[in-house]
């Protein structure tokens, strides 16, 4: 059935692309506190994030080896049972290109099942890998994704050397499940929108806690969120009773879990509806 379409209020979706040296932790804390609220870091850098306490208020979580989907899934469920408000990953390459991530994972796979051919071990990585973008995009979270860039250097005026971010280090297409992506240029740390729903950055910037200002003002600027999540539950409520599995009906019950942890009565309907659907697919079986 259509209905009329209308914008209702949302959690952030950025990404902070750059090479080396531009600005994308500090960006991204600085976001994070015009944002508002508690912040949390899943830092893969080193502890390099704790170099700007300075800067903001946040906690932070060290993130080592291996930098599995797994790993950052655990990460962003203990951001969320945390109470914690924006999180910021940083960075989200090392999950694609880090010891232990989906580059290696493929090529680990298909060593051991597939006789080297990678492309075939894809069939195995790749739902993995879409675990943690469909957990980002759920998660009730502000969430800020840095993205390292391949670095190019270039001459520019006055034989001054720049360098340029040229394609993030993140799966081919990775932009597309953001709200907002912007590169960051190492000279001047200026940053550039390449993806822009909000139409906020219609001219090149330096990130500040007035940008995150900016960015909730627009993502409040919508019809109440309660009501988008009561919808979105009545629709969950209506889908269990005709679930196949009780893999099928997990996958209903979670998302729509996420969304109605803060409602007391859209919740009960939810566990009320999961727990009757479990014991007549338990006794089916």
């Amino acid at each position: 059935m259509f209905k009329k379409a209308e914008r209702k209020q949302a959690r952030l979706r950025l990404a902070l692309a750059g090479p080396s040296g531009s600005g994308k932790t500090l960006s991204a804390l600085l976001l994070a506190t015009g944002l508002g609220g508690k912040i949390a870091v899943i830092d893969t850098e080193h502890e390099s994030a704790s170099l700007y306490a300075e800067y903001a208020d946040f906690d932070v979580m060290s993130l080592g080896a291996p930098y599995s989907p797994e790993r950052y899934i655990d990460a962003i469920s203990s951001a969320e049972a945390g109470g914690y408000s924006v999180l910021i990953i940083d960075s989200y390459s090392h999950e694609w290109i880090g010891a232990g991530g989906c580059l290696e994972i493929n090529d680990a796979i298909a060593k051991q099942k597939y006789k080297g051919n990678t492309w075939s071990a894809w069939n195995e990585t790749t739902p993995r890998h879409r675990k943690l973008v469909d957990r980002i995009l759920t998660s009730p979270l502000h969430i800020i994704c840095t993205m390292r860039s391949k670095t190019e250097t270039v001459q520019g005026e006055g034989k001054k050397i720049i360098k340029l971010g040229m394609k993030s280090e993140q799966r081919e297409g990775s932009d597309y499940e953001f709200t907002v992506v912007l590169d960051l240029v190492h000279d001047g740390n200026v940053a550039i929108a390449t993806k822009d729903r909000t139409r906020i950055f219609d001219q090149p910037e330096v990130i500040s806690a007035d940008t995150g200002r900016r960015l909730i003002a627009w993502l409040n600027d919508g019809k109440k969120q309660d009501e988008h999540g009561a919808e979105a539950v009545n629709e969950a409520i209506s889908k269990i009773p005709v679930a196949e599995t009780m893999q099928e009906l997990q996958s209903i019950y979670s998302a729509a879990y996420r969304i109605a942890e803060q409602m007391p009565e859209p919740l009960a309907r939810l566990n009320a509806a999961k727990d009757k659907r479990k014991a007549e697919l338990t006794e089916a079986a």
